[in-house]
C-alpha cells in the first residue's frame, strides 16, 4: 500500500472526534494507513487555521490545533512532503480546472502522484484526469 497524502477535510475530520465524518474517516484510516500517510505545509496550515477558527464548531485555540497536529504528527508511519511542485508547470495540472474552488486539491493530488502515493479527500469535485499521467488508484474519495 502507498503512502496517503491526507487532504485537509480529511485530517479534521480523522482529529475531531465530534466531527461529522469522524467515524467514517477513521474506519477508513484504521483499513487503509498500513503503508503510512503523510501532510504537506499546505495540509498542516489548513488544519491549524481551520480548527482554532472561532466559527468552527468545535473550534480549539491556535495553540491547541498545533499541539492536536504535533502530537498526530509523531506518529511513526508519517512523513511529511515538501510542497516542491511547481504550480506552472503545464506537463503537471490540467490547465483547464484552474478555479479557485480546485487548485488546492489538485496541487494536493499532484504533490501526491509526484510522491508516488494517494491522495485522500472527502472533495468529489476531483477526479483522476486533472493531473496529467495520474492513475486513478491514486485519488481516493470518501
Amino acid at each position: 500500500m502507498t503512502t496517503a497524502l491526507l487532504d485537509v477535510n480529511v485530517l479534521i475530520a480523522l482529529l475531531d472526534p465530534n466531527h461529522t465524518q469522524h467515524g467514517r474517516v477513521h474506519d477508513w484510516a484504521t483499513d487503509e494507513l498500513d503503508g503510512g500517510w503523510s501532510t504537506c505545509a499546505i495540509t498542516q496550515n489548513g488544519l491549524v487555521r481551520i480548527l482554532s477558527q472561532p466559527r468552527y464548531p468545535n473550534a480549539v485555540s491556535t495553540p491547541a490545533a498545533v499541539e492536536l497536529l504535533r502530537g498526530a504528527t509523531q506518529h511513526p508511519r508519517h512523513e511529511f512532503w515538501p510542497c516542491d511542485l511547481p504550480l506552472t508547470d503545464p506537463s503537471i495540472i490540467q490547465e483547464r480546472i484552474l478555479g479557485p474552488n480546485q487548485i488546492t486539491d489538485v496541487f494536493l493530488f499532484a504533490l501526491a502522484v509526484a510522491h508516488g502515493g494517494r491522495f485522500v479527500t472527502l472533495d468529489r469535485r476531483i477526479d483522476a484526469s486533472m493531473v496529467h499521467g495520474a492513475p486513478p488508484a491514486h485519488l481516493v474519495l470518501l
